[in-house]
């Protein structure tokens, strides 16, 4: 059995994330008796939410559990607004807790429902997806999204906790978890290249956290420790923390264009190979770590390809101008400008653009 590895994470208020087995015990240290509870759950978590339910049940909270759509269906106004009023008509106060229980969208909109109730309560997450515990539910973004993109309406809400037991992610499917390790794997290369070398040494066993459930928890805390650090320095994402977004300004755009049928790792992944293209064309990284690029994230089984993108090309380019990291009509990019060394690239020519998008398409 692997231990438990816990990585805290700084700030005000600092929080810790605790990946391992049996971590679901520390959900009591949240509660006490009397204190109301809204578990937001993904559905198909049911053994999960019904073990945090007795957890919290034992520990004296009176506990109430709502299901939400499924991914990306969840991260609406409608829904959000649906939330609010339960939360109404149940009476929350500021001295109640959100829980989330399920990937990286119920994260998101969990902590989003705990920043805008009163103004702000406590949540704690229960993150059962790979992307969800190594990206949406560590740093204190949260959000919804709208038709004009991904995350655009959201507020900044460290939770008090994270809890992730690796046996929860043994229950996804193989391609929601690879396309989760799109995340980890994008910490690799922006900060700690152990993580590269654990994959390229056996990317099948990384592929699958049943084989190796000690290497799973390693890739989780390796991802979780480069964001911890990065939040830790910029939490409201001033400067540093726009390194995380390696990939998404691609990545988001092929999203939206794809009305978010596209996994949000492999649009991430492609976006990868992307900046490696446009930072290769702009001189900054050699054609060997370009290469490390498709041949990590292929090994995973990841796409280092968009099908079809040649033919939208207008649509990519409209869609990364609405990016969050875009200073009016001008393009940031975060690209590399060698292994785990990130920087941004600003608003580079569009001919360059549209090579690197050839090179994906």
């Amino acid at each position: 059995m692997s231990a438990t590895r816990t990585v805290e994470v700084g700030g005000q208020p600092g929080y810790a994330v605790h990946v391992g087995p049996g971590v679901l015990d520390r959900l009591a240290e949240h509660v006490r008796p009397g204190r109301r509870v809204l578990v937001v759950a993904q559905p198909g978590r049911e053994v999960v939410v019904a073990d945090a339910v007795e957890a919290l049940g034992s520990a004296g909270a009176r506990v109430l559990t709502t299901t939400v759509p499924d991914a990306e269906a969840a991260k609406t106004a409608e829904v959000l607004t649906g939330l609010w009023a339960l939360l109404g008509r149940e009476g929350f106060t500021r001295d109640d807790l959100v829980v989330g229980v399920g990937g990286g969208a119920v994260t998101d909109l969990a902590g989003f429902v705990a920043a805008t109730w009163l103004r702000g309560v406590d949540s704690v997450m229960l993150p059962t997806s790979m992307l969800g515990v190594v990206d949406a539910a560590v740093g204190g973004k949260t959000g919804i999204n709208t038709g004009e993109g991904k995350n655009l309406v959201g507020a900044f809400h460290p939770p008090r906790a994270v809890l992730c037991d690796p046996a929860w992610l043994r229950t996804m499917s193989r391609a929601d978890y690879v396309s989760g390790l799109a995340e980890v794997v994008k910490c690799g290369f922006i900060a700690d290249p152990v993580i590269l070398e654990l994959v390229e040494a056996d990317p099948e066993r990384a592929a699958d956290p049943a084989a190796d459930p000690e290497l799973a928890v390693e890739l989780v805390a390796r991802a979780v420790q480069v964001k911890a650090d990065v939040v830790a320095a910029d939490l409201r994402e001033a400067s540093l923390r726009e390194i995380l977004n390696y990939g998404h300004t691609f990545g988001h755009a092929v999203e939206l264009i794809e009305g978010y049928t596209w996994r949000h790792g492999d649009a991430v992944s492609v976006g990868m190979v992307f900046v490696a293209e446009l930072a290769h064309r702009a001189g900054l990284v050699d054609g060997d770590l370009l290469a490390r690029h498709r041949s990590v994230l292929g090994a995973l089984g990841l796409p280092t390809a968009y099908p079809g993108g040649a033919d939208r090309w207008a649509d990519l380019r409209a869609a990364m101008g609405r990016d969050k990291k875009s200073r009016g009509d001008t393009l940031r990019f975060v690209v590399l400008e060698g292994l785990a060394r990130p920087t941004r690239l600003v608003g580079p020519d569009e001919e360059l653009l549209r090579s690197a998008h050839a090179a994906v398409s």
